[in-house]
């Protein structure tokens, strides 16, 4: 599976985010929120657990530091939608993204991002560019 597309949503005054339809599928018993560069992945429980044994190997390998697992543990949230979809947003992760009620839900491939609207605006034209010169140089398809 491949999360892809990008939909603009809101966050209601309880901090709840509607999943967008063509995600809910994969999230319907569970799904693990966490920390990520500027946004708040979404993972699906499988995913969420391959990163978690990776990182636990490259910490046994010497080659992260323990702290990292400590903060994502530390950091993350498993959550489950509701009948209608909605997940709950922890304050703590809303603030770590800078989140108000506009928001952008987009796929990246092997998890979900949420950002904050105004920062996904400002980095949309420099990411459609990204993609450009990758394939310019013969990447992708």
């Amino acid at each position: 599976m491949a999360f892809v597309g990008t939909y603009d949503h809101t966050l209601d005054a309880k901090g709840r985010l509607v999943l967008p339809s063509k995600f809910r599928g994969y999230f319907a018993d569970a799904a693990y929120l966490s920390p990520w560069a500027g946004c708040i992945a979404l993972w699906t429980p499988e995913r969420f657990q391959e990163m978690v044994q990776r990182l636990q190997q490259e910490v046994r390998d010497g080659d992260t530091d323990s702290n990292v697992l400590r903060g994502l543990a530390a950091g993350s949230e498993e959550v489950r939608p509701d009948t209608q979809g909605r997940i709950m947003v922890p304050s703590r992760l809303q603030s770590f993204a800078d989140l108000d009620r506009e928001i952008v839900v987009c796929g990246a491939i092997d998890r979900i991002e949420i950002w904050n609207s105004s920062s996904w605006n400002g980095m949309a034209d420099e990411l459609d560019e990204s993609v450009a010169t990758a394939f310019r140089q013969g990447s992708g398809i």
